[in-house]
């Protein structure tokens, strides 16, 4: 079960970069609604898999990874409410998006790598320090991006970061599930 819901986690993590990646350039709000969705679907299936996957992971290694959950729940919800402002506020609205993003990844990028670190007995655990890496440099990226470039990468990045979750989620849950099975 739990081998089946962390997958599942990635897999959903893949489709949803998909999805960004094939629409990058779609009008703020279009970018912003997908994104806040996202992020706040995510931080829902972070914090369930997280809580079932409580007894199986270190302690300080859950706490961090609802913490990351935690900033997804408050990003969606923070990304949608400003979406519904309505057009006048576009320019707010992608700049809150962009600093939003921007700090949820970095916090995730440090968490992710921290987390692959200590599970490097893992067959996997390089993919999670990939995720951290590449997640932690996609939101230094944003933080310190230009509003004019903000609407043609902005769902680029979103798409390569969720990309690279999602093969991290499915590689290390299928790795350490397999393992204890044995």
């Amino acid at each position: 079960m739990l081998k089946t819901f962390t997958i599942a986690e990635g897999i959903l993590l893949l489709v949803l970069g998909f999805l960004a990646l094939i629409f990058p350039v779609v009008a703020s709000f279009g970018v912003t609604a997908v994104v806040g969705i996202a992020f706040l679907v995510g931080g829902i299936v972070g914090w369930i898999n997280n809580i079932s996957r409580r007894n199986e992971l270190k302690a300080w290694l859950v706490f961090w990874r609802l913490v990351v959950s935690t900033l997804f729940l408050v990003a969606g919800i923070s990304i949608l409410q400003q979406f519904s402002s309505g057009p006048v506020d576009a320019v707010a609205q992608v700049l809150a998006l962009s600093v939003a993003i921007g700090i949820v990844f970095v916090v995730e990028g440090v968490v992710a790598i921290a987390a692959a670190l200590s599970h490097q007995e893992i067959n996997g655990w390089r993919w999670g320090l990939a995720n951290g890496v590449v997640t932690l440099i996609l939101g230094a990226l944003i933080v310190s991006m230009k509003f004019g470039g903000l609407l043609s990468v902005l769902g680029i990045l979103v798409g390569i970061s969720f990309l690279f979750s999602g093969i991290d989620l499915i590689a290390f849950g299928s790795s350490l599930h397999k393992e204890k099975n044995v």
